[in-house]
């Protein structure tokens, strides 16, 4: 019997590295390497084949902890997990399901995060990410995680710094490349005409950074909050310099424990031609209703771990 090729794709790579592919063409890559201080995915493709992200700021060597999308917090029980100035790194400790589909591709892998000093982890993190083909070579790219701590309780202090965080290519941004920053409320620009913040800090469902690409084109991300976050919607992290993060803990901490661990989900669009309000705003309705994934022992043969619906969601 011949084999069906899926859609998409799941390919592991040398280096811990692992490309999700859709009809053969690479959308992301995760890079799971202990030589980083962290995780982290890239490229992030747009439509037309464009990388919608970056690695590092365009301007300031002391951003190159920004790598193109990643999760990090930089107050853990005191520690910074942010920067890479710090004995404090997160650590692929396992892949756990590579699934092919023809809808979806799905990568689950489970990360420890140590503070340097003690070779035991603080916190166990498992993160399902989920690309999704669009129409015309747009890319829809889902993170779901969980964060159990080793001890009874453990807390994400007050920051702006965490935890999925977002570089757009240069070409994106305001500064660097005449992009365009836009939330769901409406508002434009990290600033407004007098200099005052403006989407800075701001609650909003999602936000989008659009600008020019290769081509005499216009693509764009999408970065959409769930409604099952805490807080939502979420405060936001903007900068005019290409750099966007939900920031559930700018207001309070945030508080994981293992009887009720800290989950968060996020959805990254990648777009073609400039902001389109109403359709995000109908993507945002649909990310709501999508389901919740847990991973599990494997039930079948040659399994040692698979997914698991844990709510349909779907309305």
């Amino acid at each position: 019997m011949a084999y069906h090729f899926p859609r998409c794709q799941v390919i592991p790579l040398p280096d811990q590295q692992v490309s999700i592919q859709i009809d053969g063409v690479e959308r992301t890559r995760w890079h799971g390497s202990p030589q980083s201080t962290r995780p982290f995915f890239y490229p992030f493709i747009g439509p037309s084949g464009s990388c919608l992200t970056r690695m590092g700021h365009p301007g300031a060597p002391n951003h190159d902890h920004h790598k193109s999308i990643w999760f990090a917090h930089n107050k853990v029980l005191g520690i910074d997990f942010w920067s890479d100035t710090t004995v404090a790194r997160v650590r692929q400790k396992e892949w756990l399901v590579y699934e092919d589909g023809d809808e979806q591709a799905v990568l689950a892998t489970r990360l420890g995060w140590f503070d340097g000093h003690d070779p035991a982890e603080l916190v166990d993190q498992i993160l399902i990410a989920i690309v999704r083909p669009g129409p015309n070579g747009e890319t829809f790219f889902e993170v779901q995680t969980t964060f159990h701590p080793k001890s009874d309780k453990l807390e994400f202090q007050q920051t702006n710094f965490g935890f999925f965080a977002v570089r757009v290519a240069k070409n994106l941004s305001e500064h660097f490349g005449g992009g365009r920053l836009t939330n769901s409320e409406g508002l434009i620009g990290e600033k407004s005409a007098d200099g005052k913040p403006n989407i800075f800090g701001k609650a909003a469902r999602w936000m989008d950074y659009s600008g020019s690409v290769p081509g005499d084109k216009t693509e764009g991300i999408t970065y959409f909050d769930h409604p099952s976050n805490p807080g939502y919607p979420a405060s936001w992290h903007v900068r005019e310099d290409g750099w966007m993060c939900a920031s559930p803990c700018m207001q309070n901490p945030l508080e994981t424990t293992k009887a009720a661990p800290l989950k968060l989900r996020y959805l990254l669009h990648a777009h073609a031609g400039p902001l389109n309000v109403e359709r995000a705003t109908e993507i945002a309705r649909q990310f709501a209703t999508w389901p919740t994934y847990d991973v599990i022992k494997g039930t079948k043969p040659h399994r040692q771990y698979e997914l698991s619906i844990v709510q349909s969601n779907r309305q």
